[in-house]
């Protein structure tokens, strides 16, 4: 019984002691109120700038000429002499290279007699009229006389009208021959092929004794001043771009080249699918290294 007692006493002691251990307070732990968080320094606020001033566009396009063009052939034919090749520079009607003209050439002079032979039987008809016309002169006065008959006088001036009619009928003629002439004419001319301004050949594409039609490409004439630069703008730099105004122009092949330019012309339309208009500057200055279908970039200074 006494065991019993002491068993029953130690158990007591051990679920005493682990109650108690269960509400011992954590070591380091306090009811002390949580430090107060120290908000971050707020940024100071920066006012938004107005639109800014586009100092520095640049815009990129070709260098041209005013006058370029190639020339065609104006007929068929065979190329009988080319006079001038490429590169060289020619005047304003400077004789290129020749078509054969001697058809033409035969078919004109053909043509010039026809017009000479029509040319002194109109001076015959004019001085038959002369004759008529003395006649009827002659009836009426001895009409007057009483020395002829009213059928004689009428005879005598109808056949003075009917002259003046084949007069008129012949000069006609006369017309059409001389059309015809010119337009022989205007065809040997068109056997001749010449320089249509101061430039440069830039291209030839035929040689001699090849046949061309109509049409045919022959050479590439080029001026080689004044040389200007197209490009196109945004619609929102319409009105802000001004005939006259100066600009800088520059190109990538000779980035140390700076040239002097203005503005030639400005559209004065937008193109609506595209939203932009078009602008033509002329350079003013040297041109240095800068030559017809260079790529080039203008330089525009305080456009808003």
């Amino acid at each position: 019984m006494r065991k019993e007692w002491m068993l029953v006493g130690l158990g007591a002691a051990f679920l005493a002691m682990g109650c108690g251990d269960e509400r011992a307070p954590v070591g380091g732990v306090t009811n002390a109120a949580a430090p107060a968080v120290t908000p971050a320094p707020a940024k100071p606020v920066v006012p938004k700038p107005s639109e800014p001033v586009d100092a520095g566009l640049s815009v990129s396009g070709p260098i041209i000429v005013e006058h370029e063009v190639e020339l065609t052939a104006q007929r068929d034919g065979l190329l009988q002499k080319i006079y001038v090749d490429a590169p060289s520079r020619v005047k304003a009607g400077t004789l290129l290279a020749e078509l054969d003209g001697r058809q033409i050439q035969a078919n004109l002079a053909a043509a010039r007699a026809k017009t000479r032979s029509i040319e002194a039987d109109l001076k015959n008809w004019e001085a038959e009229a002369e004759v008529l016309k003395a006649d009827y002169g002659r009836q009426k006065n001895l009409f007057a006389m009483g020395l002829t008959s009213q059928e004689q006088l009428e005879h005598a001036k109808y056949k003075a009208e009917s002259d003046q009619w084949d007069i008129l009928r012949v000069k006609e003629t006369l017309n059409t021959a001389k059309e015809e002439e010119h337009s022989l004419e205007i065809e040997m001319e068109k056997t001749k092929l010449t320089a249509p301004f101061n430039g440069l050949i830039a291209r030839r594409y035929v040689r001699e004794g090849q046949n061309v039609t109509k049409g045919e490409r022959l050479f590439w004439v080029t001026a080689e001043a004044p040389l200007l630069m197209r490009f196109t703008l945004p619609e929102k730099y319409f009105g802000k771009m001004q005939t006259g105004q100066p600009l800088e122009v520059t190109c990538a092949d000779a980035p140390a080249e700076k040239h002097a330019a203005k503005v030639k012309q400005v559209s004065p339309v937008v193109d609506p699918s595209s939203g932009t208009f078009e602008v033509l500057v002329e350079l003013t200055g040297d041109r240095g290294t800068l030559r017809p279908g260079m790529t080039a970039q203008a330089h525009l200074e305080n456009i808003r």
